[in-house]
């Protein structure tokens, strides 16, 4: 073996065993699409969701209300507090570290609004704590004037409680499945009890192969099992 053919396969070995264990990245700009997660749910899934259900439900509740003063003592527009007491996951998929972030998200949503504020996290979490309720406690109403109560006691008066609530449906089709994700936001007028929702969905398919999508979402396809 001549000595060149020698340092050509001495660099291929130290290539294919300098990689294994080895992890590469790139900074995503913020115009590119999001990745699209091939097993569960990711950004790709739950940014939109909470786009469109966040801006359906803040627009729908934006108007004024008869049980609520719109202006301040100075004639300045008063912004109507949310208290947003979690994410609840009854979807078919372990949220992982997302449910933190679908929080943040909704809350920073909250935020960017002129017409409504958010009460912190921290906050909402301690009124919990002290008053020993769960979430889903909060609808029954000595349970939510005993957390509304704490709160004010903590200037932190709230106007509505909002919960969301994220579900899935499955539908399996050989080695092929569609999930149809729903994002369910949920508020609830803390004077009157009155409740509104509004929800968005994204359906996303799984697929064995690359021919999955076609095969299954062309307009040709069979629509029976085979």
């Amino acid at each position: 073996m001549d000595r060149r053919r020698a340092l050509g396969l001495m660099s291929l070995m130290v290539l294919g065993t300098g990689c294994r264990g080895y992890q590469f990245a790139h900074v995503i700009k913020p115009d590119a699409p999001n990745m699209v997660g091939s097993h569960k749910a990711g950004a790709e899934v739950f940014d939109p969701l909470i786009d469109e259900a966040v801006g359906k439900l803040l627009s729908a509740e934006c108007g004024p209300s008869p049980d609520m003063p719109s202006m301040a003592a100075d004639g300045t527009p008063l912004k109507k507090t949310i208290c947003f007491i979690g994410v609840e996951n009854k979807s078919a998929e372990d949220l992982g570290d997302f449910k933190d972030q679908i929080y943040q998200q909704i809350d920073a949503k909250i935020r960017e609004s002129n017409t409504f504020s958010a009460i912190s996290r921290r906050m909402v979490d301690a009124a919990l704590y002290e008053t020993r309720l769960r979430p889903d406690s909060l609808y029954i109403p000595d349970n939510m004037r005993l957390f509304t109560a704490v709160l004010e006691r903590q200037g932190q008066p709230m106007d509505y409680l909002m919960y969301a609530t994220l579900t899935s449906g499955t539908t399996k089709r050989n080695n092929n499945t569609q999930r149809d994700y729903l994002l369910t936001l949920e508020l609830v007028n803390v004077n009157t009890g009155v409740a509104t929702s509004q929800a968005a969905e994204i359906r996303k398919g799984y697929h064995k192969s690359r021919a999955g999508a076609w095969w299954n979402y062309n307009p040709f396809a069979s629509t029976s099992g085979e």
